[in-house]
C-alpha cells in the first residue's frame, strides 16, 4: 500500500505560514491602534521620495544577494505609478530584471563558478547537467516549478551552462507575467481600484493555470518516457 500524499505541498506550507505572520503582526499594529493604512501610505511615500533611480537600482542588484524579488514587485506599483504610470513602472521592472538575470547569470558561469558550486552544494542542491535536447524544458521547469528561490534559480541555470539567448527569453517571459500581475494588484489594491485588483487577480490566476498545464504536461511526458 502506497503512503498517503500530503495534502500540502512544503512550499504552500512556507507561503500560509508567511501569510500568517504577516496577518499577525498588522493584526498587532490594529490592537496597538496602529493605523495601517497611513504606515503603508507613509512607507510608499518614503520609496517614491528615494526616487526611481534608487529603487530600481536596488531591484537590479540585490536580489542577485538573496534579497526578495517579490518584496519589489510588491511595492513598486503603489510607490511609482504616479511617477511613471503603469507602462514605465513595467517597463523599468522588465528592465531590472534583465540586469538581474544577467549579473548572475555570468557570476554563476564565468567570475564566481568554483565558489558558487560549492554554496549550492552545501545546500543540497546539485549542479544540473544538462544536454542541448533538454536545455528549454529544464529552464523552464525550473522556472515554474516551486522549489529554489529566485536568485539560486538564476546560479544554477548559470552553472548549468544553459545558453544566455534562450536563459533570458525563457526567464523574462515567465518571470514578467508573474511581476505584471502582481503589480497591478498591488497598486489596485493600495488605491482601492476595485476593478484593477480584479484584473490583477483574474491576470495571476490565468498564470498560475498555465503553469500547472504546462508543468502536468511536462510531467507526463516525462513520466511516459
Amino acid at each position: 500500500m502506497e503512503p498517503a500524499k500530503p495534502l500540502l505541498s512544503k512550499s504552500l506550507l512556507v507561503k500560509l505560514a508567511l501569510a500568517a505572520a504577516v496577518a499577525a503582526v498588522a493584526g498587532c499594529f490594529i490592537l496597538r491602534g496602529v493605523d495601517v493604512r497611513a504606515l503603508f501610505a507613509e512607507t510608499m511615500g518614503r520609496i517614491s521620495a528615494a526616487g526611481p533611480l534608487a529603487f530600481f537600482t536596488a531591484m537590479a542588484l540585490l536580489p542577485a544577494v538573496g534579497a526578495p524579488f517579490l518584496g519589489f514587485t510588491l511595492t513598486v506599483g503603489p510607490a511609482f505609478r504616479a511617477q511613471l504610470g503603469l507602462g514605465g513602472v513595467l517597463a523599468a521592472s522588465a528592465t531590472s530584471l534583465f540586469i538581474n538575470i544577467t549579473l548572475t547569470y555570468w557570476l554563476a558561469r564565468c567570475w564566481l563558478r568554483p565558489w558558487l558550486e560549492k554554496f549550492i552544494t552545501r545546500r543540497g542542491y546539485k549542479v544540473p547537467q544538462v544536454s542541448r535536447a533538454d536545455q528549454f524544458e529544464m529552464t523552464l521547469l525550473l522556472r515554474i516549478t516551486p522549489g529554489p528561490p529566485f536568485f539560486l534559480q538564476n546560479y544554477l541555470l548559470g552553472l548549468a551552462r544553459i545558453p544566455f539567448p534562450l536563459y533570458a527569453a525563457v526567464s523574462e517571459t515567465v518571470l514578467m507575467l508573474h511581476t505584471t500581475a502582481l503589480v497591478i494588484f498591488s497598486d489596485a489594491l493600495a488605491h482601492g481600484r476595485g476593478s484593477e485588483a480584479i484584473m490583477g487577480v483574474s491576470l495571476l490566476v490565468a498564470v498560475l493555470l498555465a503553469v500547472h498545464i504546462v508543468r502536468r504536461h511536462y510531467t507526463k511526458r516525462n513520466g511516459a518516457n
